[in-house]
């Protein structure tokens, strides 16, 4: 084994990506994490110019062919890359010269899955907060309504005008209305029943209901991936919560009369996925994505938490149960959204989990 060869393969097995320059800024060396960052090979990209992979404007090519020029080390925190591919990192990266052979050195340490994982943490942290000051309001408000309607009721039975007993049949009917309500913000009471389920049979279902639902006002497609294994969870729960955010993309869709709606069903499996603290050996991604005119963007960061709704006629409910009924899956539902594509991601752990 050569020294190359040996130099090579300890540069292959570090983490940080590794990328060397010649003096024209053209790539001469690649390791292993440098090629998953990327997402190219070592052996297409021999010889091309680093500036090929950044978007126009980008300004880090400059500032490694400046650093080249005047022979100087620099580390720059939290970069945003714009890439050609349409991908765009956040990373810690230093630039190394050697002007003894006119190349230069490029560490790049990617912050997208570090930031994510605190991102998550913290969400996770005060969704679960948030809810449980919601359940507390809820016991609160839902234990005086059975007296309230009761004593509607005992009313009603002593009344002998019928223009009063309009009153009390509104009484007790808003009483209904507000304990279906603490109902749902109380969420499900059931236990997970963790059984093995095959998650595009629960997709199919949701497809189901909602393509009668559409009556042919909106194209359901999907786009799995039939290699997912199957996965412990309780289907009945797991059909809730996907119906709940289908249902939504479809209202978002009849109601704002988008042209040629559509809603895809998606699933891919992801590898080494962390969820909140826990880093899973594989996972379920299932994506539902519309082309609706999107969520407001002052509210999409918030949209899981109860109350919370870009639509007048909704309670701000259905999410939130989502979130909760995957979050007892030890999984985690995610969005993102502009004008013309909304998707919610949800990620369902497979399997078992890395310490």
């Amino acid at each position: 084994m050569t020294k190359t060869t040996h130099s090579d393969k300890i540069l292959d097995n570090l983490l940080t990506a590794v990328v060397v320059l010649d003096g024209s800024l053209n790539i001469i060396y690649m390791n292993a994490a440098a090629e998953i960052l990327l997402g190219v090979s070592e052996v297409h990209t021999y010889g091309k110019s680093i500036q090929s992979y950044f978007l126009d404007g980008d300004p880090t090519p400059d500032s490694i062919s400046e650093a080249l020029k005047l022979k100087q080390n620099f580390t720059k925190r939290r970069a945003n890359w714009e890439l050609q591919n349409s991908r765009v990192l956040t990373v810690d990266y230093t630039v190394t010269p050697d002007p003894e052979v006119e190349e230069v050195v490029l560490e790049i340490q990617p912050l997208d899955r570090l930031l994510r994982i605190s991102r998550d943490e913290a969400w996770i942290a005060s969704q679960e907060t948030t809810n449980n000051m919601i359940r507390a309001i809820a016991h609160e408000v839902k234990n005086p309504l059975g007296g309230i309607r009761g004593a509607a009721q005992l009313l009603a039975r002593e009344l002998k005008d019928q223009d009063l007993e309009e009153f009390t049949r509104i009484i007790i009917d808003e009483t209904d209305r507000l304990r279906k309500l603490t109902d749902r913000m109380l969420g499900p009471n059931k236990p997970v029943r963790h059984e093995l389920i095959n998650i595009h049979e629960v997709l199919e279902h949701v497809g189901s209901v909602i393509r009668l639902e559409a009556a042919g006002r909106v194209q359901i497609s999907k786009d799995y991936d039939p290699s997912i294994p199957d996965l412990l969870g309780d289907k009945e729960q797991l059909i809730q919560a996907l119906l709940n955010i289908v249902r939504n993309a479809l209202q978002a869709l009849t109601e704002n009369d988008v042209e040629h709606g559509q809603i895809v069903l998606k699933s891919r499996v992801k590898r080494r996925y962390t969820i909140g603290r826990k880093t899973h050996k594989l996972i379920a991604e299932v994506s539902i994505i519309d082309n609706g005119p999107g969520i407001p963007p002052q509210i999409v960061e918030d949209i899981f938490f109860p109350m919370i709704t870009g639509r007048a006629e909704g309670t701000g409910l259905g999410l939130a149960i989502s979130q909760n009924l995957i979050t007892r899956h030890e999984g985690l539902i995610e969005c993102s959204s502009v004008p013309g594509r909304t998707e919610f991601a949800i990620y369902l752990p497979l399997g078992n989990t890395d310490a």
